[in-house]
């Protein structure tokens, strides 16, 4: 079968596989429709690594994704424990916890010292044909979730997340630092829950979507973005900030823009894995910090607010590529070409 693999970094190959085995009990066939580029796609393309987990061998990317159900085991239940049938379209969340250790038991299966990950080695992602996954990580899709839309599912619930650990209350004030996909759904949900919002982005089109899904204040940000903060807010800054971008001077940014007292979410991940900051401006102002990992328990909010149109998650999608032009889209999105949002490549063409 046809599949995209990372054989180190800047070296994405278009290869063949063999097709996978029968599915076995509690684990579906699933024949791949739509895979997202993430952000975290291009960290491993850039640095043969993301974090400290680097790959020592060909690694099949993509963890946003979406299929049609073409066999299943034995006992094979959804994500909400409902039986999965052929023909059925799901959405895939790519975290496999071991759940029965300590931190599952605690109920927060994304930081899962014994997880796997799809897309992030050693565990191949969906950019080949068919794959075969646990049944419980399957969540069925409303007819009227497009492909594209179910494939953003994952994104969507990583946004849920990050707006969790903020802890956010109706009649707030916010910032968003970075513009992506990841960002303007923290963005989105924000306006949704009622706060007021301040975006940064240097890219005009990132900033232009911004003002169109309702953020109230858009700014290009780069090293004056604090004091542009600071200025409209009186001095005062903000409740809660969300970092969205690459978790590099945008960190310190995040301090400085929040309130005495108030609350910072580091969402963005750095490519050099280190994390700088004044220590004196947390420690005096009373800062909270949250780092957030993935998502958690996610996926029915989010296929709920995608399948209420109080997200169009559609909107996001730039383009749509077949999965023998993938290299290409790659290299459209790590060139950050005008009006890239988000790229889905459809491997069921």
């Amino acid at each position: 079968m046809h599949s995209i693999r990372l054989h180190g970094a800047r070296d994405l190959r278009f290869d063949e596989l063999d097709s996978p085995m029968a599915p076995g009990s509690g684990e579906v066939l699933l024949r791949v429709g739509a895979v997202g580029i993430c952000g975290s796609d291009l960290h491993m393309i850039a640095d043969g690594r993301i974090g400290d987990t680097i790959f020592s061998s060909p690694l099949v990317l993509g963890h946003e994704f979406m299929g049609v159900v073409a066999a299943v085991g034995a006992d094979a239940s959804d994500g909400e424990n409902h039986p999965l049938t052929a023909g059925q379209r799901v959405a895939v969340d790519p975290a496999v916890p071991c759940w029965r250790c300590e931190i599952c038991e605690y109920g927060h299966p994304n930081l899962c010292p014994n997880h796997t990950f799809m897309g992030v080695y050693p565990s191949d992602g969906a950019l080949r044909e068919y794959m075969v996954v646990p049944a419980r990580n399957c969540f069925p899709l409303p007819d009227s979730i497009s492909a594209g839309g179910g494939a953003l599912l994952e994104t969507l619930g990583v946004a849920i997340h990050a707006v969790d650990l903020g802890h956010v209350r109706v009649g707030e004030t916010a910032a968003v630092i970075g513009c992506g996909p990841v960002g303007l759904l923290i963005c989105k949900l924000l306006k949704l829950s009622g706060l007021e919002v301040t975006a940064f982005d240097p890219l005009g089109w990132r900033a232009e979507k911004a003002r169109d899904w309702g953020v109230d204040h858009v700014y290009p940000g780069g090293e004056n973005a604090p004091q542009e903060l600071l200025a409209q807010t009186n001095g005062r800054g903000v409740d809660v900030v969300f970092e969205a971008a690459w978790a590099d001077a945008t960190i310190q940014q995040s301090m400085d823009m929040a309130r005495c007292g108030g609350r910072v979410v580091l969402v963005g991940i750095p490519g050099d894995d280190r994390c700088v900051m004044k220590h004196s401006t947390a420690r005096r102002k009373g800062l909270t910090l949250a780092f957030s990992r993935r998502m958690k328990h996610t996926y029915p909010r989010a296929i709920k607010l995608a399948a209420s149109q109080q997200i169009d998650l559609d909107d996001l999608v730039s383009a749509c590529y077949p999965l023998n032009k993938a290299l290409e889209a790659f290299e459209a999105n790590m060139r950050y070409d005008e009006g890239v949002h988000k790229l889905v490549i459809s491997v069921a063409d």
